[in-house]
């Protein structure tokens, strides 16, 4: 049960701030927690996080496409002790690399050949790059939590029926922190609903400038 809640994530984002507001339903079968931005805006792909007597989630095998020179989906969570694979869609070569403390892998040139999946197991934020694309990013949210998930397009996301009394609950979204180590913490109820509104502090990504001769490299390397 805990496996198909974790893979079937509600996409969400979020930095560290205050609640905006709490919500108590009198028998409400399960929570929602809502994130905005500071103008109200919805955030989505932001990780949720909550904490209670449960047996940890068992890991899982999942995969990071690339696809359109770009890696899909942008967020994933998965409990720690899983794998993730990268397949290669797209026709040009993808170099994925990791350097976060989380886990640091290296997996050079491939095309159609998918490389073996990493394991992850020690819990944290894992960012993608890859070397012959700049702009390509994107993280892995690897959780010891025994529920963990992720807010949709309208910034909610729905928990599962808790037992009764507060519970721990940590928010992470990859616009909160240039570091990628920052989390909202708080509690929640088995009677609240909860909405939190955030700052979002990262430097947006900029597309890379190559020289006329990088530009030749890259388009080389694409072609072998």
């Amino acid at each position: 049960m805990v496996n198909n809640l974790i893979r079937n994530p509600i996409h969400w984002w979020l930095p560290p701030v205050s609640l905006l507001g709490m919500c108590v339903g009198i028998q409400a079968l399960a929570n929602d927690v809502i994130v905005t931005n500071s103008d109200g805006e919805p955030l989505n792909d932001a990780v949720v996080e909550v904490y209670f007597e449960r047996p940890s989630a068992t890991p899982v095998e999942d995969y990071v496409y690339q696809r359109n020179a770009a890696f899909d989906p942008h967020v994933i969570t998965v409990p720690t002790g899983s794998h993730v694979a990268f397949p290669n869609e797209d026709t040009t070569r993808h170099h994925v690399f990791s350097f976060s403390p989380a886990k640091t892998f290296d997996l050079e040139l491939y095309l159609s050949e998918t490389p073996p999946p990493i394991h992850l197991d020690q819990a944290g934020v894992v960012v993608l790059g890859c070397n012959i694309h700049d702009h390509m990013q994107a993280f892995i949210v690897v959780s010891d939590a025994p529920y963990a998930a992720l807010t949709n397009s309208e910034g909610k996301l729905t928990l599962p029926t808790m037992p009764e009394g507060r519970h721990r609950m940590r928010v992470w979204h990859s616009q909160m922190d240039d570091s990628q180590t920052i989390w909202w913490e708080g509690d929640i109820s088995n009677t609240e609903n909860v909405v939190a509104v955030l700052e979002l502090n990262a430097t947006p990504i900029q597309p890379a400038t190559l020289s006329p001769l990088q530009q030749r490299f890259r388009d080389a390397t694409h072609n072998h």
